[in-house]
């Protein structure tokens, strides 16, 4: 019997690949036999408060990929960056032979506050990696599972923060809300080419994205030199399960279905890995149940 996951003889081409979701997304295709095109900014955006992907990190990515047997090429490229980006697709698809799969990662946090008092820098950062860096990645590898006709799957990162309303994050909450936008409309006009287009909307996923001094001092209340230790009680209040985050291979399943046969009547869809986020509950009634 077939294995409907097996990418064998497939190429996919990840954005934000140097770690977290990215590399794990990167791993788990080729793992399931996909060859990888790969790239991220390694550097870092003035308005981001935490640390961001290096070179290095794009490395090791490469590292674990061809330690599976199978072929990479992998460069640093700023997503908000089209022509560079074009480039990267063009020669990467050349080399390896085909497209099939795309993944649209590249995205991050650069501040918490109110909508009104986000900075014009911040709010236009946010929205120039989280949305319109989804739609120069369309851009640039779309016309080539356009030409070759034999369908594919595009998968965009979102998020929980993309269907529904979350304090303090206005202008990431904006983006993600387009990034769904965007697929939605792109299921459709490439739904008569075969071509599926689906979103993944996590949770808190265990990523530096979340783990860093800036974001684990906020969750922990302004506590100096915060931990993510400090950081789990209210992470773990976001989620129905007890849990305060999931992980990036729980995302990478879901991304590995919507790129495999497993899903091939599926598009249009906003895939949820939330832990019970988005469900309806309110902790506070519980803990008044429990005692």
């Amino acid at each position: 019997m077939n294995n409907p996951l097996d990418l064998t003889g497939k190429v996919a081409f990840v954005t934000g690949a140097a770690r977290g979701q990215g590399r794990s997304h990167a791993v788990h295709l080729a793992e399931q036999g996909a060859d990888i095109l790969a790239v991220d900014i390694c550097a870092q955006v003035d308005t981001v408060p935490y640390p961001m992907a290096t070179v290095s990190d794009l490395n090791e990515t490469v590292e674990e990929v061809a330690c599976l047997g199978r072929r990479i090429i992998a460069e640093p490229v700023d997503v908000r960056d089209f022509l560079t980006l074009k480039a990267f697709v063009d020669r990467g698809v050349a080399e390896l032979g085909r497209l099939d799969v795309v993944v649209a990662n590249a995205g991050t946090i650069n501040g918490i506050a109110p909508m009104w008092e986000i900075t014009e820098q911040q709010f236009q950062d946010q929205l120039d990696i989280n949305i319109t860096g989804v739609w120069k990645t369309i851009k640039s590898t779309v016309p080539h599972l356009l030409r070759q006709g034999d369908g594919g799957s595009i998968i965009l990162t979102g998020s929980v923060s993309g269907l529904a309303a979350e304090l303090h994050l206005g202008h990431y909450v904006a983006s993600k809300h387009g990034v769904n936008g965007i697929m939605r409309a792109l299921a459709a006009e490439l739904a008569p080419h075969r071509i599926r287009v689906n979103s993944v909307n996590p949770t808190n996923v265990n990523t530096p994205m979340i783990d860093n001094d800036f974001l684990n001092g906020i969750f922990a209340g302004g506590k100096i030199d915060a931990t993510q230790h400090d950081a789990l009680p209210a992470l773990q209040e976001m989620n129905a399960l007890p849990i305060p985050f999931v992980e990036p291979r729980d995302i990478s399943n879901a991304v590995l279905y919507l790129a495999s046969a497993a899903s091939r009547y599926v598009t249009g869809t906003a895939v949820v890995i939330d832990g019970g986020a988005m469900s309806p509950f309110k902790l506070p009634h519980e803990a008044a149940i429990r005692n």
